[in-house]
């Protein structure tokens, strides 16, 4: 009698299968944190744990018996050196299904299936962001006075706007007046020196006989 043996085929042959779960294992161990359908979570759950309780005896065997399901060297040797040591105080339960609801579309369940300790992790990235250096607070700093120096060069302007205030009707009126009295005057100026020209030629020609007759007289 076959008991406790069946599993989910996830509508897949048994090659798709196994490289499916593969894939989705070597994922949650590299980002802790995937999102799938409710079914296939469970079977990469059954997966994922089994590895983790093998690589918690970090040997030669363990390495190669856990090497035939993960090809990927970085992997392998991320799961042995961070993950399994985390959970040597842990016998079992290393991952957790968080229910998201249905996928549009399809209807299927989805669901985050993550480690247990991926917060405490997250945790400990926040506490060394927020440790800032000596050069961080300076930077700060100077940005800080950039930007209250462009906040008064913008208070400064709009003062100047306001000031000055645009030109009315009858002040435009005595600029156009202006503008047609300085045209008439440089108009009356060309007129008088096209005048003086001829004369001026006249004067020349005027000259040049005198120092013709007086050549002749010598």
């Amino acid at each position: 009698m076959k008991h406790k043996i069946g599993f989910n085929r996830l509508s897949r042959k048994a090659s798709h299968r196994k490289a499916l779960i593969r894939n989705m294992v070597g994922s949650l161990f590299i980002y802790e944190r995937i999102k799938t359908t409710k079914s296939k979570a469970k079977e990469v759950r059954k997966a994922a744990e089994k590895m983790i309780t093998k690589a918690k005896i970090d040997s030669v065997h363990t390495r190669r018996e856990i090497a035939k399901k993960l090809y990927k060297k970085s992997i392998i040797s991320k799961l042995f050196t961070e993950i399994a040591p985390r959970f040597i105080s842990r016998f079992g339960g290393y991952t957790r299904v968080i229910k998201l609801g249905q996928r549009h579309g399809d209807a299927s369940e989805m669901v985050f299936l993550e480690l247990v300790d991926r917060k405490e992790k997250e945790q400990k990235k926040q506490v060394k962001d927020k440790k800032e250096t000596k050069t961080d607070i300076i930077d700060k700093k100077e940005t800080k006075t950039e930007v209250s120096d462009k906040k008064e060069t913008k208070t400064e302007v709009k003062t100047v706007k306001k000031t000055t205030k645009k030109p009315g009707k009858k002040e435009l009126k005595d600029k156009i007046e202006k503008k047609e009295t300085v045209k008439e005057t440089k108009k009356e100026d060309k007129d008088i020196t096209l005048m003086k020209e001829p004369e001026k030629a006249s004067k020349k020609e005027d000259k040049k006989e005198d120092k013709d007759t007086t050549i002749m007289r010598e």
